[in-house]
């Protein structure tokens, strides 16, 4: 590649000269220069002076079968000489989108069974949004409009996306959101639950704000409620199992349709094609993206439910909604390559029955017991960390999310690539991992955590 031909100071001052990055302080990276990642094989990243990081977050949450995979690039170059491009506008198809739809339909939930794609899950989320509320106003209910999400709940960056998220610090540089979108509270125990209250208990708590706010607006004013099945950017975020099945009931008894963005979760995460069929959830939209193709290619995919598509078809006239690259051949031609290696390789059957149970015990085992952790959660191969000052009182460092940070940062220099997210620690890697790749990853956790744990006690 030409970029061999630059010095990494080069690269890093062309980026700070032309390029602005996404959630970043562009001063501070301006300061410091960016990390320039150049290959990648397997679980591994590579950066430009040679260091090898295990990839604890899977890219962005999203490379499931590991990187180089020649397989896909492949797919992607077939298909670029047959049919690079050709749209899904004016009664048109093509044929990689049509085969990928029956075969996302196959793996979904048995009430889901059509597709509309874009090219990213915020995008995917724009969509769900607008085709819920064309649902109400076919079924001639267009005052049925509000939206009910949770705090804390991140799906997506686009004004729409900002909007049905509850990021505080974005909805204030939004300065002005989308009307008739709600907020209420996560289902986080750890910081949320009372005093003796068990885990049952809270979740059930948690899912009563959802039926307040139906009943503070009005059910015939609730369009339907969005959450993630297991929030991620926000923090891993694991309800009880108590919690989904009480927010169903709910939605069904006032009428609300029921999103699930599985932009994280879908493809195999939670040892489950999609954690609605982990938690046992019927919902009218499902939204995905991400691991679609693994990221090899920017895709999202919708996925509709039964009652609101029977709708579009019955009721009729023109769902004024689009992208040029909706539906885009060569990244369907990528995806239908990649959910083949997923199933070809077992990748969620391990996850199930493998990887994800001795994930979650090697956590245990290793790394909650440390000063630094509070507490450690997981599910199939999702996994966060609490970062704490004081086990017993959950007391935290100051400023907030400063010593999460500290602790990435010894990650990254020992050779694992984590993320941290306000005062949580969290973990999402390829679903490649083997348990020889968990024990890996815990030794250098480890040692970040130790390290940490030495500069914090100086502070």
């Amino acid at each position: 590649m030409t970029y061999q031909n630059y010095s990494l100071k080069q690269l890093q001052q062309i980026d700070a000269a032309h390029h602005l990055h996404p959630f970043t302080d562009h001063k501070e990276l301006r300061d410091a220069g960016s990390r320039v990642i150049t290959h990648a094989n397997g679980p591994f990243i590579y950066d430009s002076e040679g260091a090898e990081l295990l990839d604890g977050m899977a890219g962005l949450w999203c490379v499931n079968i590991g990187y180089g995979r020649d397989e896909l690039a492949e797919a992607a170059y077939a298909q670029m000489k047959e049919l690079p491009y050709y749209n899904s506008f004016f009664k048109c198809s093509t044929p990689t989108p049509v085969l990928l739809s029956k075969k996302l339909a196959e793996i979904a939930p048995r009430n889901v069974n059509q597709v509309f794609y874009g090219s990213s899950g915020s995008e995917a989320n724009d969509t769900a949004l607008r085709l819920v509320r064309h649902y109400w106003a076919l079924e001639g209910k267009p005052e049925k409009n509000r939206v009910i999400s949770r705090k804390m709940a991140y799906h997506g960056s686009t004004i729409a996306g900002t909007s049905l998220g509850g990021m505080d610090a974005m909805h204030k540089q939004l300065n002005g959101a989308v009307p008739n979108i709600v907020h209420v509270m996560m289902p986080y125990a750890y910081e949320l639950a009372l005093p003796g209250e068990s885990d049952h208990d809270f979740g059930l708590r948690a899912a009563k704000s959802v039926e307040d706010a139906i009943i503070e607006a009005g059910a015939d004013k609730v369009a339907a409620f969005i959450g993630e099945p297991v929030m991620g950017a926000g923090g891993v975020k694991i309800p009880p199992a108590s919690y989904w099945p009480e927010v169903q009931r709910i939605c069904r008894k006032y009428d609300v349709l029921l999103m699930l963005d599985e932009v994280i979760t879908g493809y195999g995460r939670t040892g489950e094609w999609f954690a609605a069929q982990t938690f046992g959830i019927e919902a009218d939209t499902i939204t995905t993206a991400k691991a679609l193709t693994s990221g090899y290619q920017p895709l999202s995919a919708l996925l509709v439910g039964d009652r609101i598509a029977s709708t579009l078809v019955e009721k009729g006239g023109e769902f004024n909604h689009g992208y040029t690259y909706s539906g885009h051949p060569v990244a369907c031609a990528v995806a239908l390559k990649n959910l083949e290696i997923i199933e070809r390789e077992g990748l969620v059957d391990r996850v199930r029955n493998d990887t994800g149970p001795y994930f979650a015990k090697a956590l245990q085992e290793r790394i909650a017991g440390h000063d630094l952790v509070g507490e450690v959660r997981s599910i199939g191969l999702m996994g966060a960390i609490e970062i704490v000052k004081d086990k017993a009182t959950k007391e935290r460092f100051l400023p907030s999310g400063s010593a999460a940070v500290t602790v990435r940062d010894h990650a990254i220099a020992n050779g694992m690539m984590l993320r941290a997210t306000g005062d949580t620690m969290i973990l999402s890697p390829p679903l490649i991992w083997t348990r020889d790749t968990i024990d890996m990853a815990c030794e250098r956790i480890g040692k970040a955590l130790d390290l940490a744990r030495a500069d914090l006690r100086k502070r």
